[in-house]
C-alpha cells in the first residue's frame, strides 16, 4: 500500500520541524514537503497534490482559513486537517464549514493525529472529542455568537483587519479592490456593533478568532 504523502503548512519554523520528525517515524506515512503560509500552501498543493494537508490557521497573508476554502474548492481530493491552538469559540465550526475535514489542537498526542491522518485520507471526518463536544454544544438552542452572523468572506476580512494587515493587503490577497474590502470594514462595524478596528481586533480576541499577540500592525 503507498504511503500517505502529506504537506505541512505553518508560519513556525520549529513547528514543522518537529511535526516532520513526529510523522516521518510512523509507518504509512510521507511528509512530501511543507510551507510558511497560505499562498506558499496552495502553490505547492497544486504541485504536489498531496493527499492530505495538515493547516494551521492563523499565518502571514490570506492565512489557512481562506487557503482551505480555496483548496476545497480547487482541490478537493487533498483532505484538510486544521492543526491549531484555538480550540473554542466559532472558529472550529466556521473552518469545518469552508471544507476542511479534520480538527486538531496542537497539544493533541502524535497517536491521535496519525489517527486523523489515516481516517480523512480513507474518505473520513475526524473531530477531537474536546472539539466535536464544543460544536455539539453550540448547537444547542441559546443566545446566537454574533460572529454566526457572518458570511465566510466577512469572517475572512474581520480576522485580517484584526491583525493588523491595511487595507491594500488584504485587497491583494484576496483579490478585491480597495473599496470593496472598505465596505467589508463598514458592514462588520455595523453587523457588530463597533465603532472602530480596535474595538473589531477586542471582539475577535474574545471570540477565539486570533490571540492578543497576534493583533499587531502589519506593513
Amino acid at each position: 500500500m503507498a504511503n500517505i504523502r502529506v504537506l505541512l503548512v505553518d508560519d513556525h519554523d520549529l513547528i514543522r520541524y518537529g511535526l516532520r520528525r513526529l510523522l516521518e517515524d510512523q509507518s504509512g506515512i510521507e511528509v512530501v514537503d511543507e510551507a510558511n503560509s497560505g499562498e506558499q500552501a496552495m502553490e505547492k498543493a497544486r504541485s504536489l497534490r498531496p493527499d492530505v494537508i495538515l493547516m494551521d490557521i492563523n499565518m502571514p497573508g490570506i492565512g489557512g482559513f481562506e487557503a482551505t476554502s480555496r483548496l476545497t474548492r480547487t482541490l478537493p481530493e487533498c483532505k484538510i486537517i486544521v492543526l491549531t491552538v484555538h480550540s473554542e469559540g466559532p472558529l472550529p465550526k466556521r473552518i469545518l464549514e469552508a471544507g476542511a475535514v479534520g480538527y486538531l489542537t496542537k497539544g493533541c498526542p502524535v497517536e491521535e493525529m496519525v489517527q486523523a491522518i489515516q481516517k480523512v485520507n480513507a474518505g473520513q471526518r475526524y473531530i477531537a472529542p474536546t472539539i466535536a463536544q464544543q460544536l455539539a454544544l453550540s448547537m444547542l438552542p441559546g443566545e446566537e455568537s454574533i460572529i454566526d452572523v457572518l458570511s465566510q468572506r466577512e469572517l475572512q476580512v474581520l480576522i485580517m483587519i484584526s491583525r493588523g494587515m491595511r487595507t491594500n493587503a488584504i485587497s491583494e490577497k484576496l483579490n478585491l479592490s480597495p473599496k470593496t474590502v472598505s465596505t467589508y470594514r463598514k458592514r462588520l462595524h455595523d453587523k457588530l456593533n463597533v465603532s472602530n478596528d480596535v474595538e473589531m481586533m477586542h471582539l475577535a480576541i474574545k471570540h477565539g478568532l486570533l490571540e492578543e499577540e497576534e493583533s499587531k500592525p502589519q506593513l
